[in-house]
């Protein structure tokens, strides 16, 4: 490839950069970074706990490229607010009831500093389905004042 072709193409490294700068982008990368610390965390002391990470980061890593390469606006058979709502919120629920337990168990200090980034991942999954909550996102028309011609 020349480097007049690489220059002018766009790319996928220039969506992922452009993508990354906005504040779907800044969340869906803070969720899967702070989803693979987890999982380094719980593998380091408690395998069991592991998958709610790994399922949760491939979650993240799946809708970080829909939207990057704006799949949603081309896949129009899926609800894609909706489908990522419930994605962060089931998510939210899951590390606040697996951090709960973490922490109640005590154990080594990788699995405390597990169960308190859960509880910051709750956070962030929970701000995140704040964020995307569709209803929130829809702009209401106003209503027409005028008196509609005809008989009344």
């Amino acid at each position: 490839m020349a480097d007049s072709e690489r220059l002018s193409a766009p790319g996928c490294w220039a969506a992922c950069t452009n993508f990354s700068r906005t504040r779907k982008g800044v969340l869906l990368l803070a969720e899967i970074i702070l989803c693979l610390v987890i999982l380094i965390c719980f593998s380091a002391s408690t395998p069991g706990y592991s998958s709610l990470s790994v399922i949760e980061m491939i979650f993240a890593a799946i809708f970080f490229v829909i939207y990057m390469c704006d799949l949603n606006t081309k896949i129009p058979l899926i609800n894609w607010p909706w489908s990522d709502f419930f994605r962060t919120l089931i998510g939210a629920i899951l590390y606040l009831i697996t951090s709960i337990v973490v922490l109640i168990e005590r154990g080594n200090p990788s699995k405390i500093v597990a169960g308190v980034l859960g509880l910051i991942a709750t956070c962030l999954f929970g701000y995140d389905a704040y964020v995307t909550f569709p209803l929130r996102q829809q702009k209401h028309t106003a209503a027409p004042t005028e008196p509609a011609d005809g008989p009344v």
